[in-house]
């Protein structure tokens, strides 16, 4: 949850309650592989913390919630460590491929990571990564820093993709720091922020890239084994580590592609080093949400040729876990390595249709059926242009809305021959358990949505006159939004 400005300077670390964070269970688990993976380093002193945003949700989740608003301040902004986890904070050490190039000059320019430590619920191991947490050894001429409308964006696409029921990481803290930016794709000095979120890793393709490159053989089976152990550890290894372990990851990004598609999301930038292991939704800075279905549909406005369009991004993960397979040969083979690359692709063409019956509420029926359907559903949004989130906000339920459907801003493109194919389409499937159509949120004629030109209306009022009102405001309804698709974290 979002909370009020708090306009706090940092208090010593001497003023840290000790009552504080008795239910924290730190890690340190990241140390354990190895000063080669990663350079030791000292956060950047702000002159200014101003506390914008602390998530409280997943704080509870993490026992620190009894945070007050001075020690939250003094850990995500100081960087104070928090006890029992990390004692100074770790600059990640990867390559990666930029737009299909290889860039061995890679690595934390801009962020760290500052602690460790298990999620109360399922006590799973959870990273507290930082951007814009100050110069790094991998800094490559950059200030370190983040903008604060690079903050707020970040938290604004995490917080819908979560209510969309995509696999996200989670923007835990943001903290304006009194520093003014010079950006050349922002009006100059824009106000500066460091961000915290939380990810389940922060280990990315482009770490196993690096090893295999440097051929460090050694440092890269140590990697695997680690990743095995800490990330995958119900997978059977018994034949080949490797491959075992390609084929989680396969699974796991070819369903993240699924859902970026369901959701209607291009993430703008998918270079080998911002796609983890986990297969978590990460490290944001162009993203779009699209208005209507559009493959060609670009976020970032240095993609000449739209390599990361809407329609290119499961294509561009497949590539990108193809550089992860050859990185792992050095530890097996072609013959072991390719059977779990080419799973990619079935799972993908299986878990969109389950991905796209989720969104709507509905009970799958069979693959071949559920994957006829979506095709019949993506011909109509093509060649009908709808609004993509009104389709899905509308139809919740199938035929369950039609009567609320035929309030909908879109009416008139659901009584067109076009829609024919789909609404009988929907006859065929039942809702889902969830499918929770009393919640008020369906009661209202359009969804909450987040375009390009309502994220600027977002940003204007703070930027002109610190007004962070919609900011909150925003928050509080993709919270209803979460509430009423059931996602809860």
């Amino acid at each position: 949850m979002s909370r009020r400005k708090a306009g706090l300077r940092s208090a010593a670390p001497s003023s840290i309650e000790s009552g504080a964070m008795t239910q924290f269970k730190p890690a340190r688990s990241h140390e354990t592989l190895g000063d080669a993976f990663f350079d030791r380093v000292t956060p950047a002193d702000f002159p200014q913390t101003i506390l914008r945003h602390r998530d409280q949700r997943w704080a509870k989740r993490m026992g620190l919630d009894d945070l007050s608003d001075a020690q939250w301040v003094e850990h995500f902004a100081r960087f104070a460590p928090l006890p029992g986890s990390i004692p100074t904070p770790l600059a990640l050490r990867y390559h990666g491929h930029q737009f299909r190039t290889y860039n061995a000059d890679l690595g934390d320019g801009r962020g760290f990571l500052f602690a460790q430590g298990h999620d109360l619920v399922d006590d799973r191991l959870l990273d507290f990564g930082t951007k814009g947490s100050g110069r790094t050894p991998w800094s490559r001429g950059g200030d370190g820093r983040l903008t604060l409308k690079g903050g707020v964006r970040e938290i604004l696409a995490t917080e819908m993709l979560e209510a969309q029921g995509v696999y996200a990481s989670k923007s835990f803290s943001l903290v304006e720091t009194g520093e003014a930016l010079q950006r050349g794709d922002e009006p100059s000095p824009t106000r500066g922020s460091v961000l915290v979120r939380l990810s389940h890793s922060h280990i990315r393709i482009g770490t196993f890239q690096r090893l295999a490159y440097l051929e460090d053989t050694e440092s890269l089976a140590l990697l695997l084994d680690y990743a095995n152990r800490t990330y995958y550890p119900d997978v059977s290894y018994e034949t080949d580590k490797a491959a075992a372990f390609l084929g989680a990851v396969v699974a796991n990004v070819a369903k993240l592609g699924a859902q970026w598609i369901a959701a209607g999301f291009v993430h703008g930038v998918l270079n080998t080093d911002n796609i983890n292991i986990t297969g978590e939704s990460f490290d944001y800075g162009p993203w779009r949400f699209i208005p209507a279905y559009d493959p060609d549909f670009t976020a970032a406005y240095f993609d000449e040729t739209g390599l990361y369009a809407f329609g290119r991004q499961p294509d561009t993960l497949a590539w990108n876990l193809t550089r992860l397979a050859e990185s792992l040969l050095p530890l097996s083979s072609i013959e072991a390595l390719e059977p779990a690359l080419n799973t990619v692709w079935p799972i993908f063409r299986e878990e969109l249709p389950r991905q796209i019956l989720r969104r709507l509420g509905l009970k799958p029926r069979d693959v071949e059926s559920d994957g006829a359907f979506v095709t019949e559903l993506f011909g109509f949004l093509s060649a009908s242009k709808a609004p993509y989130e009104q389709f899905f906000f509308d139809w919740r339920g199938g035929s369950l809305s039609a009567e609320r459907a035929a309030g909908s801003p879109s009416a008139a493109l659901y009584a067109s021959e076009l829609f024919r194919s789909v609404a009988n389409g929907l006859e065929h499937y039942g809702p889902a358990d969830e499918v929770n159509l009393g919640h008020p949120y369906f009661a209202r004629r359009s969804p909450r949505t987040m375009l390009i030109d309502e994220v600027e209306a977002i940003w204007a009022p703070i930027a002109e006159a610190d007004d962070w009102s919609l900011f909150h405001a925003t928050l509080a309804e993709i919270a209803e939004m979460r509430q009423a698709y059931g996602i809860e974290p």
